[in-house]
């Protein structure tokens, strides 16, 4: 265990809240060593190399960006060799002062197609030098303070750089930074739930939740063909998604009944939360919140899959998929599934992350935060490896993507 790490994520969106890449985070045991290798470099420069060889190609997700830390001493390392240099992003952290030497492998980097950050930069005339050769500028917002932001941003947009806000964290922060003119936002402000109020829920998602609770009812196929056939936009997204490599059937499905003859009630439900999730594109929601809402589901799914099967897999499916239904209906979860007929175990896992579904969820949710310190412990706990939980990560991305959500 000691030779691999644990790898996280967390999306770098644009600003129409899409994302175009993932900072890949890494922790070894207790040790977190995503943005900072100062207290072992080389310890840090072996578990990148050891983790990203064993994974192959896998890691890079479809046309994202793969933002990954490096110190200045891992710039001249064979380990760079590995990566792929027209789809990963090297965020320099530790700059200190620009060495001939040092902006000299700057620029060979970005002659063979890498991209390159500045992590934690702090422009004065000395630092100035390595402007020229990066792409992003990232500004920790909670480090500098948001007072002092407007300043620095309007200073560093002299030159042809995107700036990324880092540590983005609620949605008024998101706000100011998008006011400020930030070309890109890090953190996890547009999945946290806000004061949410009980309101009335709206259309776009009042059809499926019916139809969800049909299927739990197990209702006669013609009144849930009826319930589809009064939103063919909804119809045909369900078909859309089942015939998608994602699903990986061997023959397309033609209709409702054909999918219900094929898949049965189960299985049907389990694409019908996935429609429950991306209604919200019609609804105004960003994105990422959408597409993180996936990926948790699937990655639920694959992280207990050495645990259950059956009906426990879909159940853990679901688990992910709602775990941000609060944030995407605007309401707080217990209202939330006083709409919903679900099993008891789903329920404990969504409110209180408890049962037998809840420490899946948590392990899901731990891989998206910047610090990854619950990480190893839940391994721990459910007994994962990095290797199975790094496969199942990467699997979750891939599969994402491969539907088109």
């Amino acid at each position: 265990m000691q030779d691999h790490a644990f790898i996280g994520r967390q999306p770098i969106l644009n600003r129409q809240q899409q994302i175009i890449g993932y900072e890949l985070l890494f922790r070894l045991n207790k040790e977190a060593i995503s943005a900072e290798f100062s207290s072992d470099m080389q310890a840090g420069t072996n578990v990148l190399v050891n983790t990203i060889s064993n994974m192959g190609t896998d890691w890079l997700v479809g046309s994202k960006l793969a933002f990954i830390n490096v110190a200045e001493s891992m710039l001249e390392s064979n380990f760079l060799e590995l990566l792929h240099p027209q789809r990963v992003v090297l965020e320099i952290v530790e700059t200190t002062q620009p060495t001939p030497e040092l902006l000299g492998r700057l620029k060979e980097l970005r002659a063979q197609g890498f991209g390159i950050a500045l992590d934690d930069f702090i422009l004065t005339p000395q630092t100035a030098a390595f402007v020229e050769f990066a792409n992003y500028i990232k500004l920790d917002i909670q480090q500098l303070g948001m007072p002092q932001v407007p300043a620095i941003s309007k200073e560093l947009r002299k030159y042809p750089v995107l700036q990324v806000a880092e540590k983005v964290e609620t949605k008024p922060e998101f706000k100011e930074c998008m006011d400020i003119g930030f070309d890109c936002f890090q953190g996890y402000y547009f999945a946290h739930p806000e004061t949410l109020s009980a309101k009335v829920i709206n259309p776009s998602y009042a059809n499926i939740l019916n139809l969800l609770n049909m299927l739990r009812n197990n209702a006669e196929i013609k009144d849930i063909e009826n319930a589809l056939k009064r939103d063919v936009a909804l119809s045909f997204k369900l078909l859309r998604y089942i015939n998608s490599a994602g699903f990986g059937l061997s023959c397309e499905i033609q209709s409702f009944r054909h999918a219900v003859t094929i898949l049965g009630y189960q299985k049907l439900y389990r694409w019908l939360t996935l429609l429950l999730v991306t209604a919200g594109a019609e609804t105004g929601a960003a994105p990422a919140l959408l597409k993180t809402a996936v990926t948790r589901g699937r990655l639920v799914e694959l992280l207990g899959a050495h645990f259950l099967d059956g009906q426990d897999r879909d159940n853990l499916f679901i688990v992910g998929m709602f775990s941000l239904l609060d944030v995407l209906l605007d309401m707080p979860m217990d209202r939330v599934l006083e709409t919903l007929i679900l099993p008891e175990n789903v329920c404990d896992a969504l409110q209180h992350r408890s049962g037998v579904y809840g420490p899946f969820l948590e392990l899901a949710e731990a891989c998206e935060d910047p610090e990854m310190s619950e990480v190893p412990r839940l391994c721990e706990q459910l007994q994962l490896t990095p290797e199975m939980l790094n496969r199942a990560h990467v699997q979750s991305l891939t599969w994402v993507e491969e539907l088109g959500v």
